[in-house]
């Protein structure tokens, strides 16, 4: 029996094939620059894209998607939120059971390849009683055995299954690296949007207090005749303007609050604050290397890639139903009446089998199996190509944001200045009498208009920096 399952499994690896094809990777259209991107921003190696190898020779151009999330985020309570999230999002947590999940499948799949080999034993006792002329009598018989089963892959159908099976857990695990580049960018941002509220909060408590100061004054002024009623009703505007911001404010910094709550995990309470909005460290200009190292960075593209070789494995699978089914089976063994006799010679036993089947009509079941295998397979290639083409947009957009974010908060910056200069001077007209206080209303407001939308530009340019980090594919370490 041994000498003819060796020559059997000796024949089946002389003979042994795959169906379907083998995947290779797609070539892409990859530009040569990002669009919106500077010299600064994009140098120029002088190398022609290459679909093969995406990478290939440009893993010395530096990219701020490079970078570790804790040396683009030097906030230390903000590196600390983000630690936090990492450890107890849900998100994360179900992407990792999800992981494990297809490790577990992968483990599965991968053991239809091999030989299943078990072993069994019973021992039956009979005892009857004299009945008529049949005397009483009592048996005991007792049986080892040993069996073994082995599907041949033949025709590779268990070795493309374990393929997309393996495929299947490289996507889940860039999946995986997908929501923590997702989550470090969520808790980056919704940091500084609550930065961003602290600090005009910070402005219109300031702007309050000395509004109330000056609307004091001017009603001292009022009851000395010296100002008019009209006067202290436009004081109190301004008064009333900068105290109707802060309870809304304030709400909406609960708010922020509670959702970065939620990004790590916890019930809604209050979250540490380290450095401020103008205080956080961000170059005006970041590298972002070159297009074609992004196709290696983004895991969002490297899942798809991974899906859709899953997806191609799958083609052979189908295709393999075609062929003959090759399987062997064996059972060898002891049996005997006597237990005492169980292990000798003539108490062995061993059968061995082969089966091939070969399906003849199966109603077209076979060649739609296939076409469906196909179609997936084509559905999963245009995700690849629209994963690349999103992630090209989504660094073009985020380069133009921070750049066109800068400039806006930088003239923003001077119109602070102007209109609070502005407010200065008709101050002191009116103080002079040069001026009525309408002056001093209308450039009172434009001021703390344009200081509450200083901070908002400030917080916008750090999200877009947050937007093109997680774009170039950076956050996932």
């Amino acid at each position: 029996m041994l000498q003819i399952l060796v020559a059997c499994v000796a024949l089946f690896c002389l003979a042994a094939c795959t169906v379907g094809p083998n995947y290779r990777r797609l070539a892409v259209s990859i530009p040569t620059t990002y669009r919106g991107a500077t010299v600064g921003e994009a140098p120029s190696t002088g190398l022609a894209p290459s679909a093969a190898s995406p990478a290939s020779g440009n893993t010395a151009v530096i990219s701020l998607g490079d970078k570790k999330w804790w040396e683009v985020f030097q906030d230390k309570e903000l590196q600390e939120l983000i630690r936090t999230a990492l450890q107890n999002n849900y998100d994360v947590r179900i992407a990792a059971a999800r992981v494990l999940e297809a490790q577990a499948q992968l483990g599965i799949t991968r053991a239809d390849q091999l030989p299943s080999l078990g072993v069994g034993g019973n021992i039956t006792s009979i005892r009857n009683p004299a009945v008529g002329p049949i005397p009483a009598y009592e048996v005991t018989e007792g049986q080892v055995t040993a069996f073994a089963a082995w599907n041949l892959d033949f025709w590779g159908r268990y070795r493309r299954a374990t393929e997309s099976a393996r495929a299947t857990l490289l996507a889940n695990e860039w999946a995986q690296k997908q929501v923590m580049a997702t989550l470090v960018a969520s808790v980056a941002s919704s940091y500084f949007l609550l930065r961003q509220l602290d600090l005009q909060l910070e402005i219109s408590k300031r702007t309050l207090s000395s509004r109330q100061d000056s609307l004091e004054l001017t009603k001292t002024l009022e009851q000395h005749g010296l100002n008019t009623l009209l006067d202290v009703r436009q004081s109190e505007q301004l008064v009333y303007t900068a105290a109707s911001e802060v309870p809304d404010l304030e709400r909406q910094i609960t708010q922020q609050e509670n959702a970065i709550s939620i990004l790590l995990g916890s019930n809604p309470g209050d979250i540490p604050r380290g450095l401020k909005l103008t205080e956080q460290p961000h170059a005006p200009e970041v590298p972002v290397g070159l297009p074609s190292a992004l196709l290696e960075r983004r895991p969002d593209i490297l899942e798809a890639e991974q899906n859709l070789i899953a997806a191609n494995a799958q083609i052979g699978v189908a295709r393999s139903a075609y062929f003959p089914q090759i399987s062997l089976t064996a059972n060898a063994g002891y049996q005997s009446a006597a237990l005492t006799d169980l292990f000798t010679g003539p108490a062995g036993l061993w059968t061995l089998a082969g089966t091939l089947t070969q399906p003849i009509f199966e109603g077209g079941r076979l060649k739609s199996g296939v076409r469906l295998a196909e179609a997936q397979n084509e559905q999963l290639l245009l995700a690849y190509q629209q994963a690349i083409q999103g992630a090209f947009r989504d660094v073009s957009n985020a380069l133009v944001a921070y750049r066109k974010n800068r400039e806006f908060r930088i003239q923003q910056q001077n119109l602070v200045d102007s209109a609070r200069d502005a407010a200065r001077l008709s101050e002191i007209r009116f103080k002079a009498g040069s001026t009525d206080y309408l002056e001093v209303l209308t450039n009172e407001t434009n001021s703390f208009s344009a200081e509450l939308a200083l901070a908002q530009a400030q917080g916008s340019e750090l999200s877009a920096l947050v937007q093109l980090y997680q774009a170039l594919g950076g956050g996932w370490e």
